[in-house]
């Protein structure tokens, strides 16, 4: 199994596609502009308590107020708003907690009006980013994770990762991060940290903690609210949170970026650096690993899967549908249980794809072909929930109803990924013409080129959608064998599936627009 890491770069926003074999599997963008992300911490303002809801709704500087419920507050919330307000003060210089008296725990079942009042601050952490009408949610239960470990302040718990299956090896990590662990902090170890040595925990640790410093140290002059810890930048949390041994190659198409990346994988897998490669070709970076073609195939409303199936993926308000088809595939089965069983597998792995890439969060509902059998109904089931172990959002899956739906509950922390694949009929959008799109495309396109080729272009490269590309290249002679018939020019032409059909662009030698 192979998996690739490819980031292209603009100037605001940095996109990173995720590759199994070749296959599109996640998609995610950092928009430059996104002040909230999950894990940022912010000193944050209470702006008031609403006992109806048992929560609080609380300014962190967004349009709309934050949501803090009080199962969200962590025990510990007594003693976090102590030391905020002594180190905001600058009553406290250590930021240690070894010396730092806690308070009594709050009750787990209390009312938020009895633990916080408007106008307080406190430290609080993004565990949901702004989604539709809402503003983020948020918890006072702060972490600081890092590449093996995750560091939670105002706590004494050593957590192992559920993933680690091995008790021998649970039970030496728990040694190991007992021996390091400084007082007054509690500490999840990751599923990365299996095998690992002790130096490398205590490092990521001491990293762990500088941070943790740092953030204490503005707190002091900090503006209430604002941001005081934020989550590391895009890429390198990517890397830390799903970087393993089955990475094969990171491309990279910006410079910057790219000895950041280097760094990075240097620092956490030093054996691995060499797989970080910068991208350097006149073709985008999308368009050269296919990612460009998957996501046109991938985010439409129907998606095709092998041997003519397809599903159909419907949003309302409160849950996604998702229907299973078995298409006009040839039937080879010997009868309509094996077909149904065989579409079904085939659906539930491109389903646990789909929802890692568009990051569909919530209630998602399945309604495959209906399999009278009820061993294939387990083993349909069995084999979705295998294809879902790779999904980092928590997820949970019920077994086949008696009516053959599948129900998921999927943890949605981000906006949903949402690319728009339907284009306006092009025959509209020409409606200057009276003839057909592609013909008029190629009037407008061949009209340019003439104006171009006067002012004396020695080199010409013209991207264009592949329909057009195509429309211009095949057959004999071909309307590009016209042009060099005609001016004694050859034009490169090069299909760009990121175009809309009627968007082309022409290119001098030096790889400048100049159309």
């Amino acid at each position: 199994m192979d998996k690739e890491l490819i980031i292209r770069s603009s100037s605001d926003d940095v996109d990173f596609a995720l590759l199994k074999d070749g296959k599109l599997i996640e998609l995610q963008k950092d928009e430059g502009g996104n002040n909230f992300s999950v894990g940022d911490v912010f000193i944050a303002k209470i702006r008031k308590a609403v006992p109806g809801l048992n929560a609080a709704f609380v300014n962190v500087g967004y349009e709309k107020d934050a949501f803090l419920h009080y199962h969200d507050l962590g025990p510990k919330l007594p003693s976090l708003l102590k030391f905020t307000k002594s180190v905001s003060t600058g009553k406290l210089k250590d930021f240690s907690l070894k010396n730092f008296p806690f308070e009594k725990d709050i009750d787990k079942d209390g009312k938020i009006a009895d633990v916080l009042k408007s106008n307080q601050s406190l430290l609080v952490q993004i565990v949901k980013e702004p989604i539709s009408t809402k503003g983020p949610r948020i918890s006072s239960e702060l972490s600081i994770a890092g590449r093996y470990i995750v560091l939670v302040p105002f706590s004494s718990r050593i957590s192992i990762s559920q993933k680690i299956e091995d008790k021998e090896e649970k039970e030496r990590l728990k040694r190991l991060v007992k021996s390091i662990t400084p007082p007054g902090f509690g500490i999840i170890v990751r599923t990365v940290a299996q095998g690992k040595k002790v130096a490398e925990l205590d490092k990521d640790l001491q990293n762990l903690l500088s941070r943790w410093t740092a953030m204490c140290k503005k707190l002091h002059k900090a503006h209430h609210p604002s941001k005081v810890l934020g989550e590391m930048n895009k890429a390198s949390s990517i890397l830390r949170d799903i970087f393993n041994d089955t990475f094969t190659a990171i491309h990279v198409d910006d410079e910057e970026l790219y000895i950041k990346i280097k760094d990075y994988v240097h620092e956490i897998a030093p054996n691995k650096e060499s797989i970080v490669k910068q991208y350097q070709s006149n073709v985008p970076i999308f368009e050269k690993y296919g990612i460009e073609r998957q996501i046109k195939t991938s985010f439409g409303k129907t998606v095709s899967m092998a041997k003519g199936a397809y599903l159909v993926i419907e949003h309302t308000e409160a849950l996604h549908v998702i229907d299973v088809n078995s298409g006009n595939r040839s039937n080879k089965a010997n009868n309509q249980e094996e077909t149904a069983l065989e579409v079904n597998l085939i659906a539930a792995t491109e389903i646990a794809r789909q929802l890692r890439l568009r990051d569909m969060g919530g209630i998602i509902v399945v309604d495959f072909i209906d399999m009278t059998n009820a061993e294939n109904r387990q083993k349909l089931f069995n084999h979705f929930r295998d294809e879902m172990k790779d999904d980092r959002a928590k997820h949970k899956i019920l077994p086949p109803s008696k009516f053959g739906l599948i129900q998921i509950t999927r943890q949605r922390v981000r906006p949903e990924m949402n690319i728009k694949t339907r284009e306006q009929n092009p025959d509209e959008l020409m409606n200057n013409s009276e003839v057909e799109a592609p013909i008029g495309i190629v009037q407008n396109i061949t009209h340019d080129l003439e104006k171009l080729l006067k002012k004396d272009y020695k080199k010409l490269t013209l991207n264009t959608h592949p329909f057009i590309a195509a429309f211009l290249t095949k057959g004999f002679p071909s309307i590009r064998s016209k042009w060099f018939f005609e001016h004694k020019k050859w034009v490169k032409i090069l299909p760009r599936d990121a175009y809309t059909y009627l968007e082309y662009h022409f290119f001098d030698k030096d790889g400048n627009q100049v159309k």
